[in-house]
């Protein structure tokens, strides 16, 4: 949360009414909770010509609901409520916060300074003092609402940035770091459950030549296109990427032996049979495929089992390339 966010009001310059209401959106969502009808009325009409929906709760109880159902952008609750109060359902708020940011107002009789700084380390924002003028209750909203979808907005370009930062920028894969994190979750449920756990390694053959004889931008279609056919093949439950250059990984669970072997074959089958242009030239690819897998109560590192899948896509290698071959140590 931003420091300044109790004094920003102090700092903002004066707003009209006319120019409050045009700043708020029309998907900006207000909940006030009051057990008192009056002051609910009084809310009400201060904010009834704004291009945002309202909603109200009579106690901190239905308060939480509506938080969850609505995600409101900001908060306008009563202090003294006789089940949950706003200092609790301040607290509530902010420790269940889900990543949309909600700007909590407190409204208060008692405006002694141990009760409001008590108010703000609850987690509120600002406070306004009852009885309150609409005016400037319509501007403390409207500073809430500037704050809030800053907020959001900084919340999600920090999603953004995590799934650029788990994505391949090529193909739009998962990258090494995302298939590790999800695989080392999945191996360990595996040891706890007893369910087969398969980790696939996949090289394309020759794949210096395309890029030398075609162009990169030639190699980075052929990429694209391995990409393309490894995510069709995986299922939902499963997990693929690519581990950098022409070296991709499946990862794959539940599934026996002979299941594995028939979901890469086909992908192998599948990108042999793709036929690339470049230029008055036409050209198939292919890829290699090592195999490595655990079955058992005390699991392996992720890591062993992308070095044993590494070494079988070797022998698939050496055994002359656009084959599948199992690790020695894979369960049958």
């Amino acid at each position: 949360m931003l420091q300044a966010h109790t004094f920003e009001h102090a700092l903002s310059p004066p707003l009209n009414s006319q120019s409050q209401m045009e700043e708020l959106s029309h998907e900006f969502t207000i909940l006030v909770v009051d057990d008192s009808p009056i002051y609910r009325k009084l809310v009400e009409r201060s904010l009834s010509n704004g291009h945002h929906a309202v909603v109200f709760a009579k106690n901190g109880r239905d308060a939480l609901t509506l938080v969850s159902e609505h995600h409101p952008a900001v908060v306008i609750t009563d202090w003294e409520m006789p089940d949950v109060t706003g200092i609790e359902l301040c607290r509530h708020i902010r420790a269940d916060q889900n990543d949309l940011f909600t700007y909590i107002i407190l409204l208060t009789s008692n405006s002694t300074k141990a009760q409001l700084i008590e108010g703000l380390a609850a987690g509120a924002d600002d406070y306004l003092t009852k009885p309150f003028h609409a005016g400037e209750l319509l501007a403390r909203v409207a500073v809430g609402q500037r704050i809030a979808e800053l907020q959001r907005k900084i919340q999600a370009q920090n999603r953004l940035l995590e799934d650029l930062a788990l994505t391949d920028s090529l193909t739009g894969l998962p990258n090494r770091r995302a298939v590790e994190h999800w695989a080392i979750r999945e191996l360990n449920g595996a040891a706890r459950h007893g369910f087969p756990f398969w980790v696939v390694m996949a090289d394309l053959d020759h794949f210096k030549s395309v890029n030398d004889t075609y162009g990169h931008e030639t190699g980075d279609r052929v990429l694209k296109k391995f990409a393309e056919l490894l995510r069709a093949n995986t299922r939902s439950s499963n997990i693929c990427g690519r581990l950098g250059g022409e070296e991709f990984t499946m990862v794959l669970a539940h599934v026996a032996k002979e299941g594995v072997r028939i979901a890469i074959e086909r992908l192998r089958q599948a990108f042999e049979a793709e036929h690339f242009v470049a230029g008055s030239s036409t050209f198939h690819a292919s890829a290699s495929f090592g195999i490595s897998g655990f079955q058992g109560k005390k699991a392996p590192e992720f890591s062993q089992l992308l070095r044993d899948a590494d070494a079988a896509l070797y022998a698939a290698k050496r055994g002359g390339r656009n084959r599948l071959e199992f690790a020695s140590a894979s369960p049958a």
